[in-house]
Formats: C-alpha cells, structure tokens, sequence
C-alpha cells in the first residue's frame, strides 16, 4: 500500500488516506484480503497520529471497502464490481452538487465554463 500525505494540501490527513487507498482497491491494486499495515504502523510510517489512522480505516470500513477484524488487523473487503461502480457514481454526484450549489449561486459562472472544467479536469 502506497500512502503520501502533505499537511500543507487543505485536506485533512485523513481524508487523504481514505481516498488513496480507496483508489488502489477500486483500481486493484490492493487485491481482496490483502492485509493492510496496522494503525500504528500506518500512523508511525506517515508520521501522523493514532486517530488519524483510526478515522481513516473506521471511514473506509463504512464505506464497505475494509473489514476490521479484531485481535487481527484490517483487510480489504470483497468489492462487488456493481456495488463498487454505485458507489463511486454516488460520491461524483455528490461532490458535482456541491460545485454546482457554489457556483451556481454566485451567478459568475456559466454551465458552458462549468462543463468545459469538467472536460479539461477529466483529461488529466
């Protein structure tokens, strides 16, 4: 598992490692019941706090993308292909309602240069 955090980004550390890693087990990177450092190891290795760690793993384990197991550690989740696809569709929508809300309502932005920012970021 590959995780890089940078305090200085905006985003909470936390988050950062919830999407990295959700990122490498929708790609496959991270197989199913591939074991996942322990908290502490994680925290130690990224140079971040215990709670960070927990939040992190606690979050994609709501997500249905890890299983903590106690006494054992954490591994990653069965993904169904359907399930995953759903999910990943849900938080766009999500995230595409919030930048519509904020830019809608200041009335300085068009859905022309709204959906041509979409284009260009989908490119990257």
């Amino acid at each position: 598992m590959r995780v890089i955090v940078s305090p200085a980004s905006g985003v909470p550390l936390y988050e950062q490692i919830v999407e990295q890693v959700r990122q490498q087990i929708m790609a496959g990177e991270l197989a199913a019941g591939a074991a996942l450092p322990s908290l502490r190891a994680l925290a130690g290795e990224l140079r971040v706090s215990l709670i960070t760690t927990t939040r992190a793993y606690n979050d994609l384990a709501a997500e249905g993308l890890i299983v903590n197991v106690p006494g054992k550690g954490s591994f990653v989740a069965q993904i169904d292909p359907d399930e995953a696809r759903r999910s990943s569709l849900e938080r766009a929508r999500t995230g595409l309602r919030q930048i519509v809300a904020r830019t809608r309502d200041t009335g300085l932005v068009s859905l022309e240069e709204l959906t041509a920012m979409l284009a260009e970021e989908w490119k990257r």
